[in-house]
């Protein structure tokens, strides 16, 4: 059994079973990752798949147990190796990052041009995805950090990190009645046409919660992921934009933002890293340039195992 053959087993498993993403993922051709995945289960003794001819359609009840023991010792695997790294100072890797298109387009630029100052080497792979994907994407094992926002508990998924807090803003064409307000309630915007994040049409969504809370039901007349398309909307007229307050640095002439009603629950963005992996030193140079103020001394205890992760209250984003 050999660490390849492992690693070509969790490309499986997270590419849901189609070996032509998993074969791409390590680098390798079909038939290559086939061969192997048959040593690994001659070595075995018995199927890790389960089979519809030759289409994998699920794990076996003993594969499901060897893909969980596989995906810890590939994880401690990279963990000694950048241990390793670390140890020898290097400055070379890849970092790779997932996050939503607010994050990464209003929040990443600063720090990650003063990664790229400090590690000119470390290649970047930044992906943005819908903030319900994201604790998915970092269970795939392929993802060095993921950012998520929330404005309750924190993601349960890996050593959630706190980084900072931010509100929710309302944007209004310059003209529109509300322009001059100088706050807006929940009841002022459940009389208008409403552009939101998809979060907040889902189960569990804190602003839907708000407005359910004093028997509002607010027309959700636009759904975006993009902040700037939100905005853009709002300019033409559709409704009113709610949005990270991220996301209104340098915004035109034409819109306003307006905060809105303190009752409204402010949100935390964490750093979710992986709970069995040590991470390399310019993955945590990169949270401490997202949270200045982040104790990256106590958090290399907390992964070592020598503290427990009790993080206090960050402090508000600053643009």
């Amino acid at each position: 059994m050999t660490l390849i053959q492992l690693r070509h087993l969790i490309a499986i498993v997270d590419s849901g079973l189609n070996l032509t993403q998993a074969a791409e993922r390590v680098h390798a051709t079909q038939p290559g990752l086939s061969k192997q995945l048959k040593a690994l289960e001659d070595e075995l003794g018995f199927p890790v798949f389960l089979r519809n001819g030759k289409r994998l359609t699920g794990l076996t009840e003993l594969g499901a147990e060897v893909a969980q023991r596989a995906r810890l010792i590939v994880d401690q695997a990279k963990s000694i190796r950048a241990f390793a790294a670390n140890t020898r100072a290097e400055t070379e890797g890849e970092l790779r990052l997932v996050c939503t298109h607010t994050l990464a387009r209003f929040v990443l630029p600063d720090a990650l041009g003063a990664l790229r100052l400090r590690y000119p080497r470390v290649r970047l792979a930044i992906e943005t995805t819908d903030p319900a994907r994201i604790v998915e994407a970092l269970g795939g094992g392929d993802v060095d950090v993921a950012l998520s926002s929330s404005a309750g508990l924190p993601p349960e998924s890996g050593l959630a990190v706190p980084l900072f807090r931010w509100k929710r803003v309302a944007l209004v064409p310059a003209g529109h009645a509300f322009a001059d307000r100088g706050l807006l309630r929940l009841a002022d915007l459940a009389t208008q046409p409403l552009l939101v994040y998809p979060s907040t049409v889902r189960p569990g969504s804190s602003l839907a919660a708000a407005f359910a809370e004093q028997q509002l039901k607010p027309e959700y007349a636009v759904t975006a992921s993009d902040a700037e398309l939100i905005r853009t909307y709002v300019e033409q007229g559709i409704g009113v934009g709610i949005v990270a307050d991220l996301a209104t640095r340098r915004l035109p002439d034409s819109v306003r933002a307006i905060p809105l009603d303190e009752r409204i629950a402010a949100c935390t963005t964490y750093a979710l890293l992986p709970a069995n992996r040590v991470p390399r030193d310019y993955t945590l140079a990169l949270l401490r340039g997202l949270s200045p103020g982040l104790d990256l001394a106590a958090l290399r205890r907390v992964l070592a195992g020598l503290e427990k992760a009790e993080f206090g209250e960050p402090g508000w984003f600053a643009s």
